[in-house]
Parts: C-alpha cells; structure tokens; sequence
C-alpha cells in the first residue's frame, strides 16, 4: 500500500492554547496600542497568563505535547519527530511548521496508529485534516514502500523569475 501524506491543518492555535508550567512566571513589553510607560514615568510590562505566537515558551510546549504522546525528535532537524508502534507495526513521521502538522503514514483507517493520533489530538484541539498535502510548492511521490519529497518545481520557477536560468 502507499504511503500517504496528510496535512493535519493549524493545528488548531495550539500556540495559544498551550499553558504555562505551574509557578512558571513571564514577562513581556505592553503591546502596540497600550500605554508603554506608567504614570510615575517606569516603563509597563505585562504579566503573561497564557502561552501565545512568538513566545519561545509556545513551541517548546506544542513539542512537548508531541514528546509526551511518544513521539521522537530528529536529531538532524528539530522540526521531524518520528512514531512507531511495536503493536501494531505502524509508523508516523510528523514534520511540524508552527502548528500545522505534515504526517507521513501508511494506513488512516479507524484503528491505525494515524487514526489513534489524530483522535488524540481531537479530543485536546480542534482539528481539521485536510487530506493530501497539497500548496506547499513541494512534489510528493509516493510509492509502495518509500514517499520523496522534492522542491524541483519551486526551485526553477523562482530561478525563471529572477532570470538566472536560460
């Protein structure tokens, strides 16, 4: 059988959703549009209660979620985390950008270590699977036993826009 891709989509502002650790305490600047500077003159900051874009705190909780569920980080590149089921002989590989999630697998019925997943992320967020990846100006083949990935598309026609090839 093939193996899929599949875009588990905007993982559902898992950004915004995540939490701060117990006693974990953060500070940042007042945003654009408040006032930046108290009445005595001392610049305002403001207490941070929940996790939202841009914080460093937000991707290494979303991670965690992921670590949590059994997942393995790459050493070779943060952003690839990799699932195996002894039990059931299936496989996951995830990439991750922000909160979308890109997963490789083999078998998406009910049942499947795919399947078991993305129901474990539908009970905590919000989810959407949005089938096939597709828009990313990326080409997956997909054969029985192995998927490439290329980018040779994207690649020339950018060259083609500038110029550079002839």
């Amino acid at each position: 059988k093939a193996t899929a891709c599949s875009c588990v989509g905007g993982t559902f502002a898992a950004y915004l959703q995540g939490e701060l650790r117990q006693g974990e305490v953060v500070y940042c600047h007042a945003p654009p549009g408040y006032a930046t500077v108290g009445s005595d003159g001392r610049a305002r900051i403001c207490r941070v209660e929940k996790l939202i874009y841009g914080m460093a705190q937000a991707g290494r909780r979303w991670q965690r979620t992921l670590l949590d569920y059994g997942f393995t980080q790459s050493s070779l590149d943060p952003c690839v985390f990799t699932l195996c089921s002894k039990s059931s002989g299936g496989q996951l590989i995830l990439g991750c950008y922000v909160d979308d999630l890109f997963i490789l697998h083999r078998d998406p019925s009910p049942g499947s270590l795919y399947a078991a997943f993305t129901d474990a992320l539908a009970t905590r967020w919000n989810v959407e699977d949005e089938g096939p990846v597709s828009d990313l100006n990326v080409e997956i083949h997909s054969a029985p036993n192995h998927v490439t990935l290329s980018q040779a598309s994207y690649i020339t026609a950018d060259l083609d826009g500038i110029g550079y090839r002839s």
